[in-house]
């Protein structure tokens, strides 16, 4: 590739987690690995580390009323429904809107969002038949509203299932305006495993220091737009960086994770962590990269870690003259897993109000070369006085602050609660 955005351009079409085209991604990206490799006389390749996904095959999703057919697209692994139901708008489905509502089995309930746990397992004690989510503005078309079909995730789960769709917010206001009755729900689905797999490679350090950095992005996309800023940039940037430092080694081994089905609840980044559980203890920091290099926008930096960490990012973009805003927090990437076992971590990326993710604007024109190099540039210095620092200038602890966020990012402060009230 003559350039970063020649691979983001390669990288530039849907590749969901577990199909043929992440597949496909994840082999231009092994690809480059191995050619970056061999033109540094290194040795070095790269591989797969597959792993399993839960998916589902659906044989029919329907929803209409009144004789319409309403676009619309299934929560995956929801489970079946075949039925004629009470329509019932029940807006962010708060604790008080269920008050004195008792049985629903024979109501699908329309939501603005399943706003956090509670709601859902107040839909799952009421019994309700199904659930419809709406998506976008009322004034989007069909088209602009973006609906693709998404899997329900392992913390709703838990509580049990019930059928779900996505339908587009113009025909959610139809039918709550005309006071629609009954509507027509139709799901067949079947749950399946699907694979996926992370791209791997790693660069040993020049000395045997026992401590590692590990760099994470992910390939995989949402079903819609080419995914060129999310996350075509962050594998493109995190390429740029292994390029260099395959010619430039540091005394400190630096791992290389292209993430897979992160897009499905940071599957890739998770299964790492799982199957790596015994040699985490030398991953010492990690640099996550999420959308990086449009146009227009500002560099972004989320800081998971302990004060210190915050104090050595402020000074350091005071040293090279880096704009950057930072902010402090759980970052919703492939470096969550590694925080939640205590390793700290930077995520570096560049945001933007003039693009838009997950949606079918998420295209190649919002993106420059010239900004992702900067992007990539910043980092390769970073990641490189870190990767070559007498001692590591930041330690590998997390807060008790960001522990509690961490907990309630993976759902386990909900799951306390249940076990608490069950006891």
């Amino acid at each position: 590739m003559e350039t970063l955005l020649d691979l983001v351009r390669e990288l530039s079409f849907t590749r969901v987690g577990g199909s043929s085209e992440e597949m496909a991604a994840a082999e231009i990206i092994l690809r480059e690995i191995n050619l970056a490799g061999k033109e540094a006389g290194s040795g070095i390749t790269g591989e797969f580390m597959p792993f399993k996904i839960p998916g589902a095959d659906v044989e029919k999703c329907s929803v209409s009323a009144q004789g319409r057919e309403i676009k619309s697209e299934p929560f995956l692994c929801s489970g079946d429904i075949d039925q004629e139901c009470r329509l019932l708008y029940l807006g962010d489905a708060m604790e008080i809107d269920f008050a004195e509502l008792g049985d629903l089995s024979d109501t699908a309930v329309l939501l603005n969002g399943i706003r956090d746990e509670e709601t859902f397992k107040r839909l799952v004690e009421h019994k309700a038949a199904a659930f419809l989510i709406l998506q976008g503005k009322y004034y989007f078309s069909v088209e602009e509203a973006s609906l693709y079909a998404r899997a329900l995730r392992p913390h709703l789960l838990r509580n049990g299932k019930i059928p779900g769709f996505i339908i587009a917010a113009g025909d959610a206001m139809t039918l709550v305006q005309e006071e629609t009755q009954t509507i027509r729900l139709t799901l067949k689905q079947q749950d399946v495993e699907r694979d996926s797999r992370n791209v791997l490679a790693v660069i040993p350090g020049t000395r045997d220091t026992k401590e590692e950095i590990v760099l994470t992005a992910h390939y995989d996309s949402v079903p819609l737009g080419t995914g060129s800023w999310d996350n075509a940039t962050g594998a493109a940037a995190l390429l740029g960086i292994y390029r260099h430092f395959v010619l430039h080694p540091p005394k400190r081994t630096l791992r290389f994770l292209w993430c897979g089905s992160e897009e499905m609840g940071l599957l890739g980044s998770k299964a790492y962590v799982e199957q790596n559980e015994s040699s985490l203890e030398q991953i010492k920091f990690c640099f996550n990269f999420d959308m990086c290099g449009t146009i227009l926008g500002v560099n972004q930096i989320i800081i998971t870690g302990n004060n210190e960490l915050e104090t050595y990012v402020d000074q350091y973009l005071k040293r090279t003259g880096y704009s950057a805003r930072t902010t402090k927090g759980v970052h919703s990437s492939d470096s969550a897993p590694f925080c939640d076992k205590g390793i700290p971590a930077l995520g570096l990326g560049r945001d933007t109000g003039t693009a838009e993710i997950h949606t079918i604007h998420d295209l190649l024109p919002t993106i420059s070369d010239k900004a992702l190099r900067q992007n990539v540039d910043f980092a390769i210095r970073m990641v490189e006085d870190m990767a070559n620092a007498a001692i590591l200038p930041i330690k590998r602890e997390m807060p008790e602050e960001r522990k509690k966020e961490l907990d309630k990012y993976f759902h386990r402060d909900t799951e306390k609660k249940t076990s608490s009230v069950t006891e």
